[in-house]
């Protein structure tokens, strides 16, 4: 695969539909990585994933969740649903990332994980997604879009040379920092396009 195909903020997505379908096909490749992975490179397969799933949430919750409460035919109860879906995989993300990948119940912890994000996603991509597209404009997918990229930039899933260490002082510590950093970064783009 070419960067541009797996590389967030490279893709060629404009349309914030098209970018989230696209990167939810991602996360699942993700899950498929660290279950195959050798135990000895399991951790770095986790992390990237972490990385991932922390950034690609915080995106949702501050860009997509926000439009579709307010575009959607019942907007509110569409996000309410995923946002409960989202705080369950994220307490198990959060615990999964504290005992690590040596511990005895991460492969079956990964299971329910990659269960219940998988679940969620296609809970998205049915109720969230498909209205998102048929209620809001191109212009406004667009700007989702750009707010989602600058967020997800912050999260490659493979290093580019040369921005290793920056990347890792943006994403090291806990899910909850890593989605922290990505909700300035958001915040700053999205107040640029509206700015």
């Amino acid at each position: 695969m070419s960067d541009r195909q797996t590389v967030p903020e490279l893709m060629d997505d404009t349309d914030v539909v098209d970018l989230l379908l696209r990167q939810h096909a991602l996360i699942r490749d993700l899950f498929d990585e660290v279950e195959e992975a050798p135990a000895a490179d399991r951790a770095e397969a986790f992390r990237r994933l972490v990385r991932m799933l922390a950034v690609h949430e915080t995106a949702e919750e501050e860009i997509v969740h926000p439009y579709a409460r307010r575009k959607l035919d019942g907007g509110d109860s569409v996000v309410d649903d995923r946002l409960a879906e989202e705080n369950e995989a994220k307490q198990l993300l959060m615990q999964m990332d504290k005992a690590g990948p040596g511990d005895p119940q991460f492969m079956t912890n990964l299971a329910l994980l990659r269960a219940a994000v998988l679940s969620h996603a296609r809970s998205e991509e049915r109720y969230e997604f498909t209205q998102l597209r048929a209620h809001t404009s191109a212009a406004e997918r667009r700007a989702m879009a750009a707010g989602v990229k600058a967020a997800e930039a912050l999260a490659p899933t493979h290093p580019h040379p040369g921005t290793e260490s920056a990347t890792k002082n943006l994403l090291v510590g806990t899910p909850v920092a890593i989605m922290d950093r990505a909700r300035d970064v958001i915040r700053q783009v999205m107040d640029n396009k509206h700015g």
